[in-house]
């Protein structure tokens, strides 16, 4: 079992609740460079992490991510680190061959209205980590997840993402207002998520220290240790000495708004079917 008590619906006030850090890169590109990423976000803080192996990507001829030849990559990391890991799913087919891998299976922005996709999951007994569509309104994103709890699965994470707006300085719109909304009105965790939020890597550590101020039960960032390189969304990932960097202060902010500490990392491969102790 992962982090604690997120599933209660009175832990944000308890001491048993914990902040959650999922970090990894886009895309697992490598072996060795998935290794040295989750060997890096473990050693700084990071609970979880997170690699895309199926990438759905705006144009048919950018990386679509390694597919079936990242599974053997994603055992043998994972046997490394010891960290549970989520990854993207994208289409329902696909559910038998990342389970053997994925302690949490992500549904991204485009697949939030993918109905069929969230009723498969939610036959699941393992948890979806569901991301807000890029237009969504906020009650439109609670009823996605109504699909996955009415199906049977308790074990939702909601994920504020960004919204497009008409601002183009940023790649979304982080709405920061989302995480306090979607709390008042749901037991389920809510998460941030910075890279997309924003898609400028300046702008991301600030953006994560905000995003626990607000009262968010995690964050999902990427990391990268050339992003200059990355085979996508190079310009939203921190480098190491970034998140490494990132961290501290995250506590600080934590601690200042009465939050609980970072949890140490801790993983047993036996605990897939629950995502939070």
């Amino acid at each position: 079992m992962l982090f604690s008590g997120l599933f209660d619906q009175n832990s944000r006030n308890t001491a048993s609740h914990r902040f959650s850090l999922i970090a990894g890169p886009c895309s697992i590109e490598s072996y060795e460079l998935f290794l040295k990423i989750a060997q890096e976000v473990k050693k700084h803080g990071a609970t979880a992490l997170r690699g895309g192996i199926f990438k759905m990507r705006t144009h048919s001829a950018a990386f679509q991510g390694l597919g079936g030849e990242a599974i053997e990559i994603v055992k043998q990391v994972k046997r490394e680190v010891n960290l549970p890991f989520v990854s993207e799913i994208t289409d329902p087919r696909q559910i038998t061959l990342l389970a053997e891998v994925v302690d949490v299976f992500q549904v991204g922005a485009r697949n939030m209205h993918n109905y069929e996709l969230l009723k498969e999951l939610g036959k699941l007994q393992k948890p979806v980590l569901l991301k807000r569509g890029l237009a969504a309104y906020l009650d439109e994103f609670l009823a996605a997840s109504e699909y996955l709890l009415k199906a049977g699965n308790t074990q939702v994470i909601l994920c504020e993402r960004g919204i497009r707006s008409f601002e183009r300085s940023t790649r979304n719109t982080l709405d920061l207002s989302a995480v306090p909304y979607l709390q008042q009105r749901t037991h389920l965790p809510v998460i941030v998520d910075p890279s997309h939020g924003t898609g400028v890597r300046s702008l991301i550590p600030a953006m994560c220290w905000a995003a626990a101020a607000a009262g968010a039960d995690g964050l999902m960032v990427e990391v990268h240790p050339n992003p200059s390189e990355a085979l996508s969304d190079g310009d939203q990932a921190l480098t190491i000495e970034d998140f490494k960097e990132m961290v501290p202060k995250l506590s600080r902010v934590l601690h200042a708004v009465n939050g609980p500490a970072l949890r140490e990392p801790h993983y047993s491969p036996k605990e897939t079917s629950q995502w939070m102790n």
